[in-house]
């Protein structure tokens, strides 16, 4: 009998595809510039996916995948081949950037509605 864990098996990393692909890029020690510029795609379409926001099509996800040395169905799912984290840093320090990345996603959103708002201001 086979003991190696599979999809059926193996205990699911219950974080967001957004989450994971975050931590991989992080296990990784990768900027958000250096994974889109990779992959072909803009800051902020990384950004979205990581903020769960948007997700990337199939073809994207393979590529991210490959590149971050995670399988598409770990990315997906949350099994499969994890990213090594045992590099990342200590929980307290990854709480803290956990914390700024959602500031950061709020006022990304706040910005975009002073913008839409702006837009309306104008072509009145």
């Amino acid at each position: 009998m086979n003991s190696q864990p599979n999809i059926m098996t193996e205990t699911p990393d219950t974080d967001t595809l957004g989450g994971r692909l975050s931590r991989a890029r992080d296990s990784k020690g990768l900027g958000v510039a250096a994974v889109a510029g990779h992959i072909g795609v803009t800051l902020k379409t990384i950004q979205a996916w990581e903020a769960d926001r948007s997700e990337p099509r199939a073809n994207r996800l393979v590529m991210l995948a490959g590149f971050l040395g995670v399988t598409p169905t770990w990315l997906i799912h949350g099994v499969g081949q994890a990213p090594d984290e045992e590099n990342l840093p200590r929980p307290e320090l990854r709480a803290e950037v956990e914390a700024l990345k959602e500031r950061q996603n709020k006022m990304i959103r706040r910005i975009e509605r002073l913008e839409t708002l702006l837009q309306a201001v104008k072509a009145a």
